[in-house]
């Protein structure tokens, strides 16, 4: 009779085929991305009906899309920390239940410091739920499909994007803007008794921080009798702590990586919340600024997926780099559509596909560069450098909009940083980082 192979809980997990309680992790933490990805764009979308509720010009509405987007840099630092400090599940459920509150006030505000604020608290929220979803699917993929399906986890993003596309084309008409805030607040108070409920605590946390609660997981899981005992990695420094970011080899991969994602979310929201704006600019009028900006949304979801599975097959950086400069180029592009609504589509779907798309496998690279200790803070600081250029980004396209610039030069602008995302990707590729756990 031959006796099952013991083995360290890390190689458990790189030897899994995929077990319905990991699909599970995968496809709620896909539930939170896409109630991030519903708001996000719910906002940028709403902004033309609000505008006219209240008498003000929509070129105002650079605060108000950064407000949200600085309380998720504030959200993700926060969250990282104590994701790493208090396990990934207690931040996430935390975070969820704050953001659905807040987004339900969003309809009682009457003024654009109201709306500001509120915003403000959203984004709060919404930021901090991400560093401990990224980091719970990153801990509980095998080392060969970690890229897909970290990405495919962040897919959830896009696609509430278009699913806020679809159902604001249908709520705004009839039921008015804040339609849109009342069921984006509901959502996530919905999904918080089954994240309660079903989703499990990190397993490689747990085996440096709880190790009793892990040997009943293992066990609710049937792989404790395949488990020796040992978690198969040493962690080198303290949970939580930023300075470990920049210790023992950390510094360069930091930086480029926070560079990166400066740039790459520069250019998503940009393109999220002024699209919009600009197809209806164009005359393609408001089912084609829809369309143009779900398409936008749907390519980076095919993106995303196929250049993450060839980044696990050749090398994510070089991909991403690769996928970054032929974004740049369909970026550029978008601002020469002559007021075709066709054209307008397609061009939003490749610029979606290659830009966003590697914005996306940027994201689900991150996790890969730090150990169990400092994953969540790492991803939270990360998603924090990202918010940053998330935040520049709306505020410089009103501001060059409202100076006269063309759409053709701000779009041409925007597909230089891509570029730039392509080139520090590049330089990223060259620094052999150790194998993350």
């Amino acid at each position: 009779m031959s006796t099952l192979q013991k083995m360290t809980l890390e190689e458990l997990i790189d030897a899994s085929s995929l077990s319905p309680p990991q699909w599970i992790v995968i496809g709620l933490c896909a539930l939170v991305a896409m109630i991030d990805g519903f708001d996000t764009q719910s906002i940028g979308l709403a902004a033309p009906d609000i505008a006219a509720a209240w008498s003000v010009p929509v070129g105002q509405f650079g605060p108000v899309f950064s407000a949200g987007l600085f309380g998720g840099l504030l959200g993700a630092t926060l969250f990282g920390a104590i994701a790493d400090r208090l396990g990934r599940k207690p931040a996430l459920l935390i975070a969820v239940a704050s953001f659905g509150l807040v987004t339900l006030a969003t309809p009682f505000c009457s003024s654009m410091p109201q709306l500001v604020a509120v915003r403000v608290l959203t984004g709060l929220g919404l930021g901090g739920a991400l560093p401990a979803a990224i980091s719970l699917t990153a801990e509980y993929a095998p080392r060969r499909l970690r890229a897909t399906l970290v990405s495919l986890m962040f897919c959830g993003f896009p696609l509430g994007a278009v699913f806020g596309g679809l159902v604001a084309a249908k709520m705004l008409p009839a039921q008015g803007w804040t339609s849109i805030f009342y069921f984006g607040g509901a959502a996530p108070l919905v999904l918080l008794p089954v994240l309660a409920l079903l989703l499990p605590e990190s397993a490689r946390y747990l085996a440096h921080r709880k190790p009793e609660r892990l040997e009943r997981l293992l066990k609710k899981w049937g792989w404790s009798d395949r488990w020796n005992g040992e978690s198969g990695v040493v962690l080198d420094h303290a949970p939580g702590s930023v300075r470990g970011l920049f210790a023992d080899g950390l510094r360069g991969r930091t930086i480029l990586l926070w560079a990166t994602l400066f740039c790459s979310l520069l250019l998503t929201y940009l393109l999220i919340n002024w699209v919009p704006i600009l197809a209806r600019r164009a005359g393609i009028g408001t089912q084609g600024a829809v369309l143009a900006v779900s398409t936008l949304n749907l390519g980076s979801i095919f993106g995303s997926l196929i250049i993450g599975r060839f980044s696990d097959r050749w090398g994510a950086m070089k991909m991403l780099g690769v996928a970054f400069l032929l974004g740049g180029l369909a970026v550029a592009c978008l601002g020469l559509n002559p007021g075709s609504a066709a054209q307008m589509i397609g061009i939003a779907f490749v610029a979606g596909f290659f830009s966003i798309g590697a914005q996306i496998c940027t994201v689900a690279l991150s996790p890969t560069l730090y150990d169990t200790a400092l994953r969540a803070t790492g991803v939270g600081w990360a998603m924090a450098a990202g918010r940053t250029g998330a935040i520049v980004g709306p505020l410089i396209g009103g501001a060059l909009l409202a100076g006269g610039l063309s759409p053709a030069a701000l779009f041409l602008m925007v597909g230089a940083v891509s570029l730039l995302a392509a080139v520090t990707m590049g330089i990223l590729s060259t620094i052999k980082p150790a194998p993350a756990v």
